[in-house]
């Protein structure tokens, strides 16, 4: 039996469609935003993306000096007191990773001050989504929500050109924010010895 070719052409093309349909939301999103060739670095407080470490370092001491930022409770972190959407007053933790002596990854903490196991209007449900306010009011909105089958992990996902923002739920008490220059962060994760 021969298979016509206007046939084999026609099953290429479903096979194909078929998947395309298959992309996740983010995937699709990722693509998009990789494919835009849009550079974008800010992070926050005057910092970026692309930073050179003494660069970092001179922005945290001239930002200490206005008493804006302050060491944190470990050797590498700086801490930052904010006020969240919410009005619930909230500390981050940061302190970069830096390739080739410049930031390409800006991993963060945040915790209610106030936070305690049986205070319920401070959650760490409700801290992720007052993170997420606050991330919106820094970035824009667009966070794409991101589940696995079961909810039981939750990240919410912002893309713009190269830069990507992650929040998700880190412990009881605190959330997570990871603001990556993704190009940078593919390049480490298949070449982890360059």
């Amino acid at each position: 039996m021969m298979i016509r070719p206007w046939l084999l052409k026609f099953a290429s093309i479903a096979l194909i469609a078929l998947l395309f349909s298959c992309k996740s939301d983010y995937q699709k999103l990722e693509e998009r935003e990789l494919a835009s060739g849009k550079q974008v670095n800010e992070l926050f407080l005057g910092l970026e993306l692309g930073m050179t470490r003494r660069d970092f370092f001179q922005t945290c001491w001239d930002l200490n000096k206005e008493g804006i930022l302050t060491n944190g409770p470990t050797e590498l972190s700086v801490e930052y007191s904010l006020t969240l959407p919410s009005g619930n007053p909230a500390k981050m933790r940061f302190y970069p990773k830096f390739e080739e002596d410049k930031i390409y990854l800006m991993p963060a903490e945040i915790t209610y001050e106030n936070w305690a196991p049986w205070n319920e209007e401070l959650s760490v449900e409700n801290l992720r989504a007052d993170v997420v306010n606050l991330m919106e009011e820094w970035y824009g909105p667009g966070f794409l929500e991101i589940s696995d089958e079961d909810q039981s992990k939750v990240v919410y996902v912002k893309m713009d050109g190269n830069r990507r923002i992650r929040v998700f739920k880190k412990h009881i008490s605190s959330v997570k924010i990871e603001i990556s220059d993704l190009p940078v962060e593919k390049k480490l994760k298949e070449n982890p010895q360059s």
